[in-house]
């Protein structure tokens, strides 16, 4: 009797959990409890500014918005060389992962606007 309780609570969570998958997969609910996930999450739903300096280094090393949305999508933050405790406004070091593991970004982070300072390219 109890392993067809068994049985029955495993089938059941296993249609709901299919259910639920589908449910948010259509929402395009994103789940960003990590430390990077919601620090680039921050940083993304800002109004994007540019320093002229990084201007001329995306000129200078053919980088365009559209690379600079995805690390900003799925990069790694460097919470050591940047300074994300600066008042008012918070500093961080990103770099970004598979092809553009060899850029890296320097960001500002304010109430209101995300600047991007300085681009790299190692």
């Amino acid at each position: 009797m109890l392993i067809k309780r068994i049985l029955y609570y495993l089938v059941g969570v296993a249609i709901s959990s299919v259910g639920v998958y589908f449910f948010w997969q259509k929402k395009k609910a994103t789940f960003d409890y990590g430390m990077d996930a919601r620090t680039l999450k921050t940083i993304r739903i800002r109004t994007r500014l540019f320093t002229s300096t990084a201007i001329n280094s995306m000129q200078k090393f053919d980088i365009d918005s559209l690379k600079i949305s995805t690390i900003l999508n799925n990069g790694d933050v460097d919470f050591g060389r940047g300074n994300p405790r600066e008042k008012p406004c918070a500093e961080y070091y990103i770099t970004g992962k598979k092809e553009l593991k060899k850029v890296s970004l320097l960001v500002k982070r304010c109430d209101s606007s995300a600047t991007i300072e300085n681009v790299f390219f190692d």
